[in-house]
C-alpha cells in the first residue's frame, strides 16, 4: 500500500458518484486504498443552511482522516463541496496532497477555500455555472497548483476520465 485516499462528493451527489467512483479506480490502479464518505444525510440538512450541514460534513470528514493518517500517507479529494472540505480538514490533519474537482474558492459567508501547503491539483471548467474560472486561476496561482482548465461546466461530466487521469498523476507525485 502505498498510501490512502478520502474521496469526498459534491453537495446532492453521493459516494457511488461518477467522478468519485472515477478517483476510486485510478487510486486502486495506483496500488492507494481507498473510502468514500457518504454525506448525503447532512445535504440533506436544508434547515442548517442551503448547502445542508457543510460543518457536519468537516467534522466526519477530519474523524476519518486523522484516523487514516495515523495509518500512513493520507491524500484528500473532492468535487465542489468535497473539494472545500478536503481543503479545510488538510489544514488541521497531515497529507501527502490535495485534489479538486469544481472547487469553490468562495461560499458566502464561509470561510475562503484554503488547503495545506502540498501538493494541489485541481480540474476545473472554463464553463463552469457556479465557480468562475478566473478565481479559481487567481486561487491556484499563489500556491503553484496544477490547474487543468477544462471546455466543461461545473459537473465535469465530459471531463470524467482526465480528472482520474489528473489524479492519477498527482499520486505518481506524491508516492
Amino acid at each position: 500500500m502505498r498510501g490512502h485516499c478520502i474521496l469526498s462528493h459534491g453537495f446532492e451527489s453521493g459516494p457511488d458518484a461518477t467522478k468519485v467512483t472515477a478517483l476510486a479506480d485510478a487510486a486502486e490502479r495506483a496500488g492507494w486504498t481507498h473510502e468514500r464518505p457518504d454525506y448525503t444525510d447532512l445535504d440533506a440538512c436544508r434547515h442548517v443552511s442551503e448547502l445542508g450541514d457543510v460543518h457536519a460534513r468537516i467534522e466526519r470528514l477530519r474523524g476519518l482522516a486523522r484516523a487514516a493518517a495515523a495509518r500512513g500517507p493520507l491524500l484528500l479529494a473532492g468535487s465542489s463541496l468535497g473539494a472545500y472540505i478536503s481543503g479545510r480538514v488538510s489544514l488541521e490533519v497531515p497529507v501527502v496532497g490535495v485534489f479538486f474537482m469544481a472547487p469553490p474558492v468562495r461560499m458566502g459567508r464561509a470561510a475562503p477555500l484554503d488547503a495545506a501547503n502540498v501538493p494541489v491539483s485541481i480540474v476545473h471548467g472554463w464553463d463552469d455555472e457556479l465557480i468562475d474560472a478566473d478565481e479559481v486561476v487567481a486561487w491556484a496561482r499563489p500556491r503553484r497548483a496544477t490547474l487543468r482548465l477544462v471546455d466543461d461546466t461545473h459537473r465535469l461530466a465530459s471531463h470524467v476520465e482526465a480528472s482520474a487521469e489528473a489524479f492519477a498523476s498527482l499520486l505518481a507525485r506524491v508516492s
